[in-house]
């Protein structure tokens, strides 16, 4: 354990749990307001942009984030994080269109990547691999506590005042956080050597990923998959990742070292994180879309859906992380057990409808969640066991990095997915006396911003808008509204059954994940001898 002072370490221990309460109450308060905020700026298309654009710039700044705290100590950062993270809150709450609040996620993701590349890194800095596994329990505790608080609460606060108000609340917790890491967190430099910073390789990693994640997030949507922009988007990202290849093989501190991933513990246990991000975040982010579009549900009623994920979230992690510290450190079974009930749960949350009621559809959540929760410490704790201090950061980052590229691509993809069956389904089911009413360009208008589903002043325009066409108006009305419910459930069983065949994809590659005992002092030099695998 630490040689800090008890004090000193018990102030940073709850330091470093209220950032990540912060960081996650912000992901799922804001997850509930979703659809009201797509509500009131407009946007439906963008609806997986105001997450996307948070998730990509984390993405980028985790592994950055992580090299750099390894060159030049984890408070700084730590806290410059904690700063543009709030300060880009409060930018989001008087966002007045849907590009601004997508900038402004941006920018708060940056200080987000920043806040996540620290957390799990000092829980390695103060323990040793062996003891980790109960401290991980105890970070995924702040984030189940968040996420069970967060969704009820953002569906209470864009109910009862505004969405804006979503971001608000960052204000005041996030000041104390910052108090509090100023005055315990300590100096914490893995040595003391002169640094140069890869700005070559920090250049063409952003290049890469950036121009990846907007051509999948475009495809499908704002352009064709075949179309000049997207093709020419993901030829100059291959560009880029050949280019960061090849600079960071010759670089002396590249960002990324390449060294790594001759390791093989740390490759596969990185392959399985990247597979389950996609599918985790891919399908989770649609399920207040669901409750709200399909089933009728306000925002505070979908928020109260999710809070039985959040506890078997919080339930999982708490047993992957004691069993991980008490039963010999059994990660590649308990790895594989945690995919396989996670897809299961997806699996069911395929098979709902609007007809399901609330106690199955509480069932199909809790099962997600709980298999989610196994999963979430234990590859992380696997990359860290498999490499010495001096790269803890870095590795640790890289896991959290793939993470979220992976749900980067999971959200991109499943997003073009829904957004692709949503306007099939509509313009099919949608009676023809109404598409001949409206004609083409308005039945578009509708399918990229159905609002009619979230907003009773927006369907209440619409139904008027309809009844005006006849005697049958009332009836073509309600008959529309169906439409639109029956088409979103449509899109959303399939999104959820594409996210099953990915996780079932990365259950297969966590079986070839080596396993190696956990160490129980710290190893300051070299990488541990990887023995026979079990």
């Amino acid at each position: 354990m630490s040689s800090l002072p008890r004090k000193q370490l018990i102030l940073t221990m709850a330091g470093v749990m209220l950032a990540m309460f912060l960081s996650s109450l912000d992901q799922t308060v804001v997850g509930t307001a979703m659809p009201r905020i797509i509500s009131d700026l407009g946007g439906f298309a963008h609806y997986t942009w105001i997450t996307t654009a948070y998730i990509i710039t984390s993405a980028v700044t985790i592994p950055i984030t992580g090299k750099l705290i390894d060159m030049f100590g984890r408070k700084p950062f730590y806290i410059g994080g904690l700063v543009i993270f709030v300060l880009a809150s409060v930018l989001c709450g008087l966002a007045a269109s849907m590009l601004q609040i997508i900038i402004f996620r941006g920018i708060q993701g940056i200080g987000a990547g920043v806040m996540m590349a620290i957390a799990f890194t000092v829980i390695g800095d103060l323990f040793p691999p062996a003891e980790r596994g109960k401290y991980q329990g105890y970070m995924s505790s702040m984030f189940g506590l968040s996420s069970i608080i967060g969704p009820p609460l953002g569906g209470f606060i864009t109910d009862a005042f505004s969405w804006h108000w979503v971001f608000f609340i960052n204000v005041p917790l996030g000041a104390l956080v910052i108090i509090l890491l100023l005055l315990f967190f300590p100096h914490i430099k893995p040595d003391n050597l002169k640094h140069k910073v890869d700005y070559p390789g920090l250049a063409t990693l952003v290049l890469c990923v950036v121009p990846a994640m907007l051509a999948l997030s475009w495809g499908g949507a704002e352009y064709p998959w075949r179309s000049p922009e997207i093709i020419g988007l993901f030829i100059f990202a291959a560009a880029m990742l050949m280019l960061f290849i090849f600079i960071e093989s010759r670089s002396p501190e590249p960002i990324i070292p390449l060294s790594l991933f001759k390791n093989g513990i740390v490759t596969m246990s990185e392959v399985v994180i990247f597979i389950t991000g996609m599918g985790m975040f891919g399908g989770i982010i649609f399920i207040p879309l669901f409750f709200q579009g399909v089933m009728g549900a306000s925002a505070a009623q979908s928020g109260s859906f999710l809070t039985p994920m959040m506890l078997g979230i919080v339930f999982g992690g708490f047993i992957s992380g004691q069993l991980l510290a008490r039963a010999g450190g059994h990660y590649r079974l308990q790895g594989t057990v945690g995919i396989a009930i996670m897809a299961f749960g997806l699996f069911l949350l395929s098979r709902m409808t609007g007809e399901t009621s609330s106690g199955t559809a509480v069932f199909n959540i809790v099962v997600t969640g709980f298999g989610l929760g196994i999963t979430m410490p234990v590859y992380v704790i696997a990359i860290q066991n498999a490499v010495p201090y001096q790269m803890l950061g870095v590795a640790t980052s890289s896991g959290a990095f793939v993470r979220s590229l992976g749900g980067s691509v999971g959200l991109a993809v499943f997003g073009s997915i829904m957004n692709n069956r949503f306007g099939v389904e509509l313009a099919t089911r949608v009676p023809d006396a109404v598409k001949t009413a409206i004609g083409p360009e308005q039945l578009r208008a509708l399918a990229n911003n159905p609002e009619a589903m979230f907003n009773p002043e927006a369907q209440a325009r619409l139904q008027s808008l309809i009844e005006g066409l006849g005697p049958q108006g009332d009836t073509l009305a309600r008959q529309t509204i169906t439409a639109l419910r029956q088409s979103l459930e449509a899109a959303m069983s399939e999104v959820f059954a594409i996210a099953v065949i990915v996780v079932l994809v990365g259950l297969i590659v966590s079986l070839f994940v080596k396993e190696i005992p956990l160490r129980k002092q710290y190893v300051m030099t070299n990488l541990p001898p990887e023995p026979r695998e079990k």
